[in-house]
């Protein structure tokens, strides 16, 4: 890994990450959880309780009682472990610490692409189907949530589209690379340490500044959604991608395409003609800039975060007649 990458990647830092939540793992829950009762009472007194209740209600779809199994564990359950890695533990152990111990729920760590068959705490779900059993929490944010400050306008940068990803066994990513590496609008490169590609594909690793020179960034789903996409909305690049089949707490499947980001085919067949459209149509590039630069905007308040995040727990407890 060359230096630059090492110190300037653009992605957030972990060391105070694990120090800040970690200092939160030593404090006496009843510190948290006698402030619960008054921090959801809130909720329907401010002046965006129309929004905070739009958004528990959209990660947190039951609407009707399911009782969990009698063999589900307990909040109290909860700890790292290798089935639960730290930034899993930590970002649930964030608002479950609020709630009592003897609470159960199903918690499924991991890149979930699945619906349970209970109703499951889960980082990332379907976007298609009957997915109520998959409640979203905001997990392993230190990684997904990364916003980047963008000192250059998108007239400043290069008409041409950049992906610098892990390429490995993803068939989707694998079927762009062999359609447009070489193409002259593209700047593509493999990132694995693998040698299980073309060599030619295979790159150093870049910064996401070194990404942000580039008009539009491709945003392709790895093992569930396209974690470069909440960075790419929040600068004066553009996201370009197939219409999304997973999401997060980021909640693409709110995205519009061609107004939140530059929708192509999920056979690819289109890119060059959706790439020279926007290339000849700044006003409308930076229409699409500016509705994900506001797209993102809502996700910029921690301690709005946090209660939405309370509320999606409360409303599960409720929905699995435990309140």
């Amino acid at each position: 890994m060359n230096l630059k990458f090492l110190f300037a990647s653009g992605k957030n830092a972990k060391l105070p990450y694990y120090i800040k939540n970690y200092s939160r793992v030593i404090l006496p829950k009843y510190l948290f959880q006698r402030s619960l009762s008054k921090k959801l009472a809130d909720i329907p007194t401010r002046a965006d309780a129309g929004y905070l209740t739009s958004r528990i209600d959209y990660y947190n779809k039951l609407d009707s009682i399911k009782q969990l199994p009698q063999s589900t564990e307990r909040l109290a359950d909860l700890k790292k472990s290798k089935r639960v890695k730290s930034v899993y533990f930590l970002d649930a152990y964030r608002i479950v610490s609020w709630f009592k111990g003897s609470f159960k729920w199903n918690y499924i760590p991991g890149d979930v692409t699945y619906i349970p068959e209970i109703p499951s705490i889960v980082k990332s779900r379907p976007i298609e189907g009957d997915n109520r059993n998959s409640v979203l929490l905001k997990l392993v944010k230190v990684r997904h949530f990364i916003f980047v400050k963008d000192k250059l306008s998108l007239t400043e940068k290069e008409n041409k589209l950049i992906f610098r990803g892990k390429v490995d066994d993803k068939p989707n990513r694998i079927d762009f690379l062999e359609k447009y590496f070489g193409h002259p609008l593209c700047d593509l490169g493999n990132i694995t340490k693998k040698d299980v590609l073309p060599a030619a594909w295979k790159v150093e690793k870049c910064s996401l500044y070194d990404h942000l020179q580039y008009k539009f960034i491709l945003a392709l789903e790895g093992n569930d959604v396209a974690s470069n996409l909440k960075w790419i909305m929040s600068s004066n690049s553009i996201a370009v991608m197939p219409k999304p089949t997973y999401e997060t707490w980021f909640m693409e499947g709110k995205l519009i395409p061609d107004y939140h980001y530059i929708e192509i085919k999920s056979n690819y067949s289109d890119l060059e003609e959706k790439l020279d459209y926007y290339i000849h149509h700044t006003k409308e590039a930076q229409e699409i800039v500016n509705n994900a630069n506001e797209f993102v905007s809502q996700f910029f308040d921690k301690e709005r975060e946090h209660l939405i995040g309370l509320g999606v727990m409360d409303k599960y407890l409720k929905k699995t007649a435990q309140i």
